[in-house]
């Protein structure tokens, strides 16, 4: 057992921080209340003066997927030869031994979701994952979380010699494996047990089934304005569910696109417009879409931005006109809520996995110094 006393509590769920203790039990928050009496051999960490974070969240990354400094030889985040990949599971491809995973544990960022890149159309499933550990299975909160589809100039560039020139193309791709996915569930449904009855088992098919479900979102990539709308289309027309990925061009339509009502993750917004897409990306987006209520998770895009500067990204929207509260949400609950964990992670509440950052001022600050991680209440060292 651990009990955190004497800190500054910002638990991502109440605007105002507190002067409570936490006590830690079997990797769980168990308790969280004012002066918490415990035994003596109970672990105290003296936050005194220090504020104390839920563990950072990110929606959207491909840390564990590409490696630090090994060039092509270990990126295994793109799977080149196939357009449509959606039986590939991003978990098959995480190395635990990334060094980017512990510069992320270390800096706080205690939790991701990981996966596929955009170069397919469809790019098969993200998991959601621990920054810590050294067998991925072990290190897995749920899996899958989404089902990675991609719009725009990526799949566009990738494929082009090969049939996909064209955003139209790309949406007649993903609508063609839906339509296939849609017929195959049929004919397995109605076929009940009668094995004879049943369609050729397709692995991509069947990966499919749990988006025509509503089991996991499809997770879009789209920067701009007309490919956000075209993911949006498709969604309706499949009656499937839907998470919008970058939003690059989101506050230029930023009525309609909260309108609309889906959870929205933004950036990378730190660095160069590599490509004409990104033209207008600016750190105002998050703060633009948050203010007229839309569900807002900042995100690095990992290894784009490295994963550790999450919290740097916050600092950034805020300094750009985000609400301050309103940018912890967007690096805590709203991307665990984003990627279907806010069960288990994203705020400080009893219950939840004692994933805790203590640091001496504001994360959203270039000064701070981040004094204990706990990742599932164990001290990262």
């Amino acid at each position: 057992m651990i009990l955190i006393k004497n800190g500054i509590v910002h638990d991502a769920i109440c605007p105002e921080a507190k002067h409570v203790d936490i006590l830690i039990k079997d990797g769980k928050i168990e308790k969280i209340g004012e002066g918490l009496e415990v035994s003596d051999d109970v672990e105290i960490i003296d936050a005194a003066d220090l504020h104390v974070y839920p563990g950072f969240v990110e929606a959207h990354a491909h840390i564990g997927l590409d490696g630090y400094g090994i060039g092509y030889e270990r990126q295994d985040y793109n799977e080149m030869g196939d357009i449509l990949s959606s039986q590939l599971r991003g978990i098959d491809g995480i190395n635990p031994f990334d060094p980017t995973l512990k510069a992320a544990a270390k800096a706080g960022v205690t939790c991701a979701a990981t996966g596929p890149g955009s170069a397919n159309v469809l790019g098969g499933t993200f998991v959601a994952i621990k920054t810590t550990g050294t067998r991925v299975d072990d290190m897995v909160v749920k899996n899958p979380v989404a089902m990675k589809c991609a719009f725009g100039e990526n799949p566009k560039r990738c494929y082009r010699d090969k049939g996909n020139s064209s955003r139209m193309s790309t949406a007649a791709h993903l609508r063609s494996a839906l339509y296939k996915a849609k017929e195959y569930l049929a004919k397995k449904e109605a076929a009940g047990d009668d094995i004879f009855k049943k369609p050729s088992f397709d692995l991509k098919m069947e990966a499919l089934i749990p988006v025509l479900k509503k089991e996991i979102p499809l997770k879009a990539h789209a920067h701009t304005a007309d490919d956000l709308f075209t993911a949006i289309r498709i969604a309706k027309e499949f009656d499937v569910k839907l998470t919008l990925e970058h939003c690059t061009e989101g506050h230029l339509v930023a009525k309609e696109l909260v309108k609309e009502g889906y959870p929205m993750a933004v950036g990378p917004s730190l660095g160069h417009a590599s490509k004409f897409e990104l033209k207008d990306k600016s750190w105002t987006t998050p703060g633009i879409l948050s203010a007229l209520g839309g569900q807002v998770s900042i995100i690095t895009d990992s290894p784009v931005i490295p994963q550790q500067y999450l919290p740097l990204c916050a600092g950034m929207a805020i300094k750009a006109g985000m609400d301050e509260f309103e940018a912890l949400k967007a690096i805590t609950i709203n991307p665990a809520k984003h990627i279907g964990i806010e069960d288990r992670v994203g705020s400080i509440e009893a219950g939840k996995d004692a994933d805790i950052v203590i640091v001496d001022g504001s994360p959203f600050d270039v000064s701070h110094e981040v004094k204990y991680v706990l990742i599932d209440g164990k001290i990262i060292e």
